[in-house]
């Protein structure tokens, strides 16, 4: 799962830091300090050599937020958003994290900082990030199994946390078993007689466009969650059963989506969707074609969301996003309170619903 390969070159969107200047100049990070603090104690020649060193890095001296980071904490967590703040505000499940996690902070008389990244956009992230005294950063939502926050962040000895990604050893993470939950929706599929079976991938990539998707693309796959959600529904029903992605996570991106799979013959007499979202989008498109779920065809989701115009309930696994969100909450808690916090994973469990019936 882990792709973390370290980069030796400095982004020119991250602020240089005293450090780089004291090793470029040759001198202590302590003396290089004294030179920007104006106290007495360096030679004209040592003092230059620090400017120099400045000049050169582009630094343009210390971070006025800074001296909170020495004295306390600045009070402030940073909440990594995959996408637009729009794009996020507009999903239920990312609403029920980012709640949950609000309530936590909260309770800590703490704030947050929400740095949304859409694809193409990493800069705009990085200069959010840069310019903040942070007490940690979250990465809220599974995001690419990289991201190039984490050296920034690191380099100033901020604590990360993540659901899954980025994938480094130096972000801690509440992960869930996606691979696990989704062989269970699998399987009560399989339970109840139905052998053709297709699935709804949330994008596997940044960019991703609605198509069929091949074993090939799902090992390859940016997205850590998508990938295994799309490998358990292999190991239980093999290479060759149909997979689409769809090139959004809405409902009107996931009906268009779910065409490619209800307009062919023989038609799925089921289909497994990453996300709730998602099934409610192969909800839609059933609807559109006269198709009735669960009789003509049964659905299930990923997440626990309630779909309010939907009259049944639909059967997919349910995190508890707001939990979830609580859950993080209480890592940066232990984080800041200086305890060695090791990676865990967040419970799931199959809820049955009405959407599914025997073939």
């Amino acid at each position: 799962m882990a792709r973390t390969g370290q980069s030796t070159t400095r982004s020119p969107q991250r602020r240089p830091t005293l450090r780089e200047v004291a090793d470029q100049a040759g001198v202590s990070i302590s003396t290089a300090s004294l030179v920007y603090s104006g106290k007495q104690g360096v030679s004209p020649a040592t003092a230059e050599r620090v400017r120099e060193a400045a000049e050169a890095l582009g630094y343009a001296g210390p971070d006025p937020l800074a001296s909170s980071l020495r004295h306390g904490r600045s009070g402030v967590v940073g909440v990594h958003l995959e996408g637009t703040l729009g794009y996020a505000f507009q999903d239920p499940y990312a609403v029920s994290v980012l709640d949950g996690l609000g309530q936590a902070l909260d309770e800590l008389g703490m704030g947050m900082l929400l740095v949304p990244e859409a694809p193409g956009e990493a800069s705009h992230a990085a200069r959010l990030v840069a310019g903040q005294a942070l007490d940690a950063l979250v990465f809220a939502l599974c995001g690419p199994t990289t991201s190039a926050l984490v050296d920034q962040v690191a380099a100033r000895g901020i604590p990360m946390l993540g659901t899954g990604a980025p994938a480094d050893d130096r972000v801690v993470q509440l992960r869930i078993d996606d691979r696990g939950a989704t062989a269970a929706l699998v399987d009560h599929l399989l339970e109840l007689g139905h052998r053709d079976v297709a699935m709804l991938a949330m994008p596997l990539d940044p960019g991703a466009r609605t198509g069929p998707v091949t074993v090939a693309d799902i090992e390859a796959a940016t997205y850590p969650d998508a990938r295994d959600r799309a490998l358990a529904f292999v190991d239980r029903m093999g290479p060759d059963r149909p997979m689409v992605q769809s090139a959004s996570l809405s409902i009107d991106g996931a009906a268009e989506a779910a065409a490619l799979l209800l307009d062919v013959s023989p038609r799925p007499t089921a289909v497994v969707a990453q996300s709730d979202l998602l099934a409610a989008g192969v909800i839609r498109a059933a609807a559109h074609r006269g198709l009735s779920v669960p009789q003509d065809l049964s659905v299930v989701g990923f997440d626990g969301v309630e779909l309010p115009w939907f009259e049944g309930r639909l059967t997919t696994v349910e995190q508890d996003g707001r939990g979830k969100g609580r859950h993080l909450g209480d890592m940066v808690r232990r984080l800041l309170d200086g305890e060695d916090v090791p990676d865990q994973v967040h419970p799931t469990h199959l809820r049955l619903g009405t959407t599914t019936y025997p073939r």
